[in-house]
């Protein structure tokens, strides 16, 4: 077989694109390439991780596992039988990525901006790390690539702070980012590889500061917003036909986003909604960190949606005996189920771990994760007074309304986890 007609996989990810999104903005004719490209193969809705964040979706589809497998449970963690927070980074993936699997075929991957790679380590191929990329020099494998991205002004992310508040920085830095990224496509792709893998974060960048800019064609940020999706699909058409020139064909072509986005209408403090109930209680009147639990408490909340019961044994003040476990758990599910704002419903659904996880992991994760409807944005925070409250965010993050595209057929369910599995049949 000639290196030409090799077989190769490339995966394009879009953080944070709903599958709505996509459709609508293909059919109205602002991402025409894709438009193409989606006709020539299966888009489907997929559902992300639980709960839905980027650190554990993209962490699912990289492994192909649930995080009671790979060990990832949000941004944060807790330290064992401790309060205190941690923040989980590529070491402490408990199970090997689809480009570690590939190379012990001898298969070479490049796999550039995949979220939740940081520090960067040894793979057969290159790896740059996507946010939370703290430094490039540790983003980066091998070193050899890092000279090259630095004269190129490679940042890894946006500074999403200052997006926030200042919206001209986040139109510049988000043309910036991408044309750096088109300038690193090109860098690598002539490169050996059998696996390319490329994620565009700013997507989901502009839908948490800006997302009420695509509905409303009013918005002042309106044209931009489609704007920036026009250049968005130029780089997806510039990825496809070069890939499809590299393999005559685009089977091997993957695109996916790791959830969905929609707007915000209320956030919702679960820590608030547990010291009201009387299952959280603080020593201090502005608690600060978990450590500040009162004797008595119950349960807490971590961000976004992960509520833990306060167990003896795990926690140190841990004070539910591990017999009440199973009914304190369908108590708080069933509590928060009758939470409404306004007369209308706030939580979707109450996840057991237990039930949706599975792997050697599951003892580490919460005990439930909370699923709201569509609008209200669960938060972790401690110290807030208020259930309901509303900030400068305008977009949310959304479970089941991730896409999914191949040029193969797909049928049935599909969970971002499923798509290592995919990927791999390629190379058998």
């Amino acid at each position: 077989m000639s290196a030409k007609k090799k077989k190769r996989v490339c995966v394009i990810g879009l953080d944070g694109v709903p599958f709505h999104l996509l459709r609508e903005l293909a059919a109205q004719g602002i991402m025409p390439a894709t438009k193409k490209w989606v006709g020539c193969g299966n888009l489907r809705k997929m559902k992300a991780s639980l709960p839905e964040i980027s650190s554990v979706s993209w962490t699912s589809f990289m492994t192909g596992t649930n995080p009671g497998n790979h060990g990832i449970f949000g941004f944060t963690d807790l330290r064992d039988h401790s309060y205190q927070i941690r923040f989980p980074n590529f070491l402490d993936v408990k199970t090997l990525p689809i480009w570690d699997l590939l190379g012990r075929k001898g298969l070479k991957s490049i796999v550039i901006n995949q979220p939740s790679t940081y520090p960067a380590r040894k793979i057969e191929g290159c790896l740059v790390s996507g946010f939370v990329a703290i430094e490039l020099a540790r983003a980066v494998y091998p070193l050899s690539h890092l000279a090259p991205l630095q004269k190129m002004n490679y940042e890894t992310d946006i500074d999403t702070v200052k997006a926030r508040k200042d919206h001209e920085y986040l139109w510049s830095a988000l043309d910036s980012t991408l044309a750096q990224g088109q300038k690193v496509i090109e860098y690598f792709w002539n490169q050996d590889w059998d696996y390319f893998e490329y994620i565009v974060t700013g997507t989901d960048r502009l839908h948490h500061y800006l997302w009420n800019a695509y509905a409303d064609s009013t918005h002042p940020h309106h044209p931009r917003f489609l704007d920036y999706y026009r250049k968005v699909d130029n780089l997806i058409n510039c990825i496809v036909k070069k890939y499809e020139q590299l393999c005559d064909g685009i089977e091997g072509l993957y695109l996916l986003s790791d959830h969905g986005f929609t707007d915000i209408e209320r956030e919702v403090h679960l820590n608030a909604y547990l010291q009201n109930a009387a299952y959280l209680k603080f020593d201090s009147a502005q608690p600060e960190h978990l450590a500040d639990l009162a004797p008595g408490t119950l349960a807490f909340a971590l961000d976004p949606s992960r509520i833990y019961l306060n167990l003896k044994g795990r926690f140190p003040r841990g004070v539910v005996d591990k017999a009440d476990k199973a009914s304190l758990k369908a108590e708080i599910s069933a509590a928060l189920k009758e939470l409404d704002y306004q007369g209308r419903r706030v939580v979707r659904d109450v996840f057991d771990t237990e039930e949706i996880y599975s792997g050697p992991q599951t003892a580490k994760a919460p005990d439930l994760i909370v699923l709201a409807e569509p609008g209200f944005d669960l938060k972790g925070s401690l110290g807030k007074k208020d259930v309901f409250n509303i900030s400068d965010l305008k977009g949310m993050h959304t479970w089941d309304d991730a896409f999914f595209w191949s040029s193969k057929e797909h049928t049935g369910e599909l969970v971002i986890s499923d798509i290592a599995g995919s990927i791999m049949e390629r190379f058998a």
